[in-house]
């Protein structure tokens, strides 16, 4: 080999092995992007009377829902009870982009002088008077094959919010197995059953869980989809794998069906 060509050779080997660690980092970079997940806080408020929910979502639409979205926080959904027994509930979705978000958030709302003022009535609500009855609040991670919230067309729909509660940890790590690596998401979705969110419950009552909402247009096209989905070849596949079986990962499912209010960004 000549002089001039080995000398040209090695210069580019060496810039070809210099680049390779920047290359896997800004790799690594990309897949840490692509792996993030958002956490979400589901709240939950229990109302006592009309004159509670006005107040509640009042709170919501005019102080709350603008003051998340300043700060980053964008596509809060706002939801009541489909068919309640007695006084509906209230249920709020907040997404975050990251756990520092959410930790932060409070301390952030507590220095708005904008969200405050337009939040007194609900804050300053009276022991005689309470604004709500309590607030049952839930913390979730989104799946690693759904880390992001999907926010469905914009049209006149029904949310369906459900939880699956589980024997023990390692069943429930098991259920999000079966969503996150046996592609149980991906028949959600080529069946009709569109996911809004899927959520591990890391904080909350009833754990442990996972909590996840699909919409569809009716009850009709719910239950034609709930029933394409059941007898879908890749779902009979992998439901009927022992170690998914439903026996032994799910201990319970509770299922509430909701409609979005005037308002709400989902």
């Amino acid at each position: 080999m000549k002089r001039r060509s080995f000398v040209k050779s090695t210069l580019l080997a060496g810039s070809v092995s210099s680049l390779l660690p920047l290359a896997a980092k800004a790799d690594e970079t990309v897949k840490n992007k692509k792996a993030a997940s958002q956490y979400y806080e589901l709240r939950v408020y229990t109302l006592k009377n009309d004159a509670q929910q006005k107040l509640v979502t009042d709170y919501w639409q005019n102080a709350a829902m603008p003051a998340y979205n300043r700060l980053g926080t964008k596509n809060v959904g706002v939801f009541t009870e489909l068919k309640p027994e007695g006084q509906t509930k209230l249920f709020v979705l907040i997404p975050f982009r990251s756990l520092d978000a959410y930790t932060k958030a409070e301390e952030s709302l507590a220095g708005d002088a904008v969200y405050k003022k337009a939040a007194a009535a609900y804050l300053d609500a009276p022991a005689s008077e309470p604004a709500y009855d309590r607030i049952e609040s839930s913390l979730l991670r989104a799946f690693e094959h759904m880390p992001a919230l999907e926010v469905p067309q914009r049209k006149a729909r029904i949310f369906e919010l459900r939880r699956y509660e589980s024997a023990s940890e390692s069943a429930g790590k098991k259920k999000i197995e079966m969503f996150n690596n046996a592609g149980e998401i991906d028949i959600f979705k080529r069946v009709g059953l569109t996911p809004v969110f899927f959520g591990e419950t890391l904080i909350g009552p009833m754990r442990p869980n996972l909590t996840y909402m699909i919409t569809f247009d009716d009850m009709e096209e719910h239950n034609r989809n709930w029933k394409l989905f059941g007898s879908d070849p890749e779902w009979k596949k992998i439901s009927g794998m022992p170690e998914y079986a439903d026996a032994k990962i799910v201990s319970r499912i509770t299922a509430t069906f909701l409609t979005p209010t005037d308002f709400s960004q989902i």
